[in-house]
């Protein structure tokens, strides 16, 4: 992916050089609790109590890491630039597609653990987006998990990972994910998690025309590029996440969709770069 050189977003709060602490365990909510599967089915931890008790809430407290490396001041650049660039598209979207003016997200890079009004973030969590304050959270080691251990590399795949906290901002501004998630808690576990998959499965369509729109607007994709997007997707789909983890693949637990759901989703999103198409909720089959 081509990204020196451009315009880095202003919309980045950086808490990384912050002395303070933070809980390792807080009280998660809303996509924050679900992007705690991400790692937990991979590590084996048992998440299902997060699920049902609608959030953790110990109180035990870890130091968070100062020390700024020079992949972290990287990483950082990098994250402001791939930010831009879905500030760019993103208005350029609502303004012929929705009629309306696109507010960005600001998006908060820590280190170690931080705290959100969705509850507390560790890196163990990884990334999410807590709609209380229109803010994505991400502690850029995650990118070292993603390609280690969920074997998912490369800087457009990293990309995809903060497009697609981005896209859930995009959902919030649409008015889509305050309505989803008050269905959510008015349905049965099994259903809530049904609309969370649908709420996932349309962050990574909304991936998709982002990507599309960006090779349009800067030229960044680098052959093989849409091939590392695809194939984060695949790794951290719910079935190989748990299947990875040593678990047989449950469907009524899945809260993001299958590696194949969520690969076709921002396939479809690339090829038909509209928000119409990109209409989970009212899909026949996902």
């Amino acid at each position: 992916m081509q990204w020196r050189g451009r315009r880095g977003s202003r919309n980045i709060e950086d808490r990384r050089g912050r002395r303070s602490k933070g809980k390792a365990a807080g009280g998660i909510g809303g996509l924050g609790l679900v992007a705690v599967l991400v790692i937990g089915y991979f590590l084996g931890i048992d998440v299902t109590p997060l699920l049902q008790g609608g959030g953790l809430t110990g109180s035990q407290e870890q130091a968070v890491s100062q020390e700024i490396t020079p992949a972290d001041r990287q990483a950082g650049e990098f994250v402001s630039v791939v930010l831009a660039d879905t500030e760019e598209v993103w208005a350029e979207i609502f303004r012929d597609q929705v009629g309306e003016t696109y507010t960005p997200a600001t998006l908060v890079l820590f280190k170690g653990a931080t705290q959100s009004p969705c509850g507390g973030a560790s890196g163990a969590s990884g990334p999410f987006y807590c709609p209380a304050d229109k803010k994505a959270y991400l502690d850029t080691d995650f990118f070292v998990t993603l390609e280690k251990r969920l074997g998912a590399g490369g800087d457009f795949a990293a990309a995809y990972v903060v497009a697609h906290e981005i896209a859930h901002h995009v959902q919030n501004e649409l008015g889509i994910l305050v309505q989803a998630n008050r269905i959510r808690q008015q349905s049965s576990q099994e259903r809530s998690n049904q609309i969370s998959v649908r709420i996932e499965l349309q962050a990574d369509c909304f991936s998709g025309i982002w990507a599309r729109y960006a090779q349009a607007r800067f030229n960044s994709l680098e052959r093989g590029d849409l091939k590392e997007a695809v194939n984060a997707a695949r790794q951290i789909g719910d079935d190989t996440l748990q299947r990875n983890a040593g678990r047989r693949p449950n469907p009524h637990t899945f809260t993001h969709g299958t590696s194949a759901q969520r690969q076709r989703w921002f396939a479809n999103g690339y090829e038909n770069p509209t928000i119409q198409a990109c209409d989970t909720f009212s899909a026949q089959q996902l």
